[in-house]
């Protein structure tokens, strides 16, 4: 792959939804040509300069016109829609991207902090253990395991919760009043989707090959105190809480140490208490 002659080559975006058009939207803007793999958003995904490549990850018929590729960037959800299981995304569409590519010279994958089970409030970084608890972090580690395997030289991002303009965690219950059931001193770990946008162009320029890193904000935060200020900028009522315990449930803080100090990049929404307000500002029409 080292050999690949990327002249006028497209950079390709597997997955081109909240993340991935923020991507897009950067390296348009920076004169590069981009490409993108989408289901049905070709018209969309045209008037912002890229060039679609109609297909679905889960139909290996549908990926022949994938185009050899300067960069990868794999971000694909879970669309629920769609009727397809997490594992048929998540690993075998994986997979039928990998058989199908004709090359590209960098894959950069965009997977989750979920594949971590740590459960006491432990400060986790890219050399804890992986031992999720829940079914959808196996899919994904295993996911992880499956990229790995094909291709060594790939960079890993282990994306926090990412949140931003019109993606704001528990907005409608908010808003309505209703309790939020659950632990609130449970940590959340979150990135705002413009500062993973900039990772993922940090790694882009970046010599790293074979890295995994975790990509989140300085400052984890409990549900508490995200929700009582969400609350409070949205102009609803103080957010109310069901406080059970939840024992044996996920529980961690993210580092993003490694990711900051060899991508020399840093998060412009440090923390929520910056990210957030700027989500809700940005959110609001005529604002």
């Amino acid at each position: 792959m080292s050999s690949l002659d990327v002249t006028g080559l497209p950079n390709l975006i597997v997955g081109c939804g909240y993340l991935g058009r923020r991507v897009a939207a950067r390296w348009v803007a920076n004169g590069r040509r981009v490409a993108a793999l989408t289901r049905r958003n070709g018209d969309s995904l045209a008037a912002l300069g890229v060039e679609p490549v109609i297909g679905d990850v889960t139909d290996p018929s549908s990926l022949r016109n994938l185009p050899a590729a300067s960069t990868v960037l794999y971000a694909v959800g879970m669309d629920r829609s769609a009727g397809h299981s997490m594992r048929s995304v998540y690993v075998e569409g994986l997979a039928h991207v990998l058989d199908t590519l004709p090359a590209c010279m960098r894959f950069i994958y965009v997977s989750s902090t979920g594949v971590y089970g740590q459960t006491a409030g432990e400060l986790v970084d890219e050399n804890a253990p992986t031992e999720p608890l829940e079914e959808s972090g196996r899919v994904v580690l295993e996911a992880e395991r499956l990229l790995r395997s094909r291709r060594p030289d790939a960079i890993i991002l282990r994306f926090a919760g990412i949140y931003g303009p019109d993606r704001l965690l528990r907005k409608q219950p908010i808003l309505k009043g209703e309790p939020l059931v659950g632990d609130a001193d449970r940590w959340l770990n979150l990135i705002h989707v413009d500062d993973g946008a900039n990772a993922v162009l940090a790694v882009e320029s970046s010599d790293e090959t074979g890295s995994t890193l975790n990509i989140a904000d300085d400052e984890s935060v409990t549900r508490r105190a995200f929700y009582t200020l969400l609350a409070e900028l949205l102009g609803a009522v103080p957010a109310k809480f069901d406080q059970r315990p939840e024992p044996g449930t996920a529980n961690r803080r993210i580092s993003n140490v490694k990711a900051r100090e060899q991508l020399k990049w840093s998060p412009r929404y440090a923390s929520y208490r910056v990210g957030l307000p700027a989500a809700v500002r940005s959110g609001v029409p005529g604002v």
